[in-house]
């Protein structure tokens, strides 16, 4: 990874929908060698992939809730079982494991609070292995979406 491999990174990240010839112009590159380093960052996984970015309340998901989850117990089959689950609920959009307590925080988007409530009830408090959740809403992204430093 040098210089110009970031330059290219960073000018997909802010526009992913470039063409080889726009970026190649955009960083100083002929178009075969910027389409050559492009290929490698895609095969070195660098770029894992394009995506559009969608907003979120103009798709009427205007609730924005951060989860906060505690296991009851940390052996691997329980949370091996837990994280699958996550993959089920698609209003689960972030989930990270956190070293000490809470065990994981849940990023939850849904249409309101009754649907939250619904979420939370119904299928996020039956999750293999949880002790306790807690949560906490967004009132605000203040940094959100940024592109990775070069």
């Amino acid at each position: 990874m040098d210089d110009m491999d970031r330059q290219i990174l960073a000018e997909l990240q802010a526009d992913g929908r470039l063409t080889v010839t726009e970026l190649a112009a955009r960083v100083g590159l002929s178009l075969s060698p910027c389409h050559r380093r492009l290929r490698e960052l895609e095969r070195g996984g660098a770029i894992r992939g394009y995506r559009a970015v969608v907003d979120a309340t103009a798709v009427g998901l205007t609730f924005d809730a951060l989860v906060f989850v505690t296991m009851r117990q940390e052996d691997r089959t329980t949370i091996s079982s837990f994280e699958q689950a996550l993959f089920d609920l698609p209003q689960v959009i972030q989930a990270q494991r956190l070293f000490g307590d809470p065990d994981y925080l849940l990023r939850v988007v849904t249409a309101d609070l009754a649907a939250f409530q619904r979420l939370y009830d119904e299928k996020l408090a039956t999750l293999p292995g949880v002790q306790r959740l807690s949560s906490t809403l967004v009132m605000k992204h203040v940094v959100h979406e940024r592109p990775l430093p070069a």
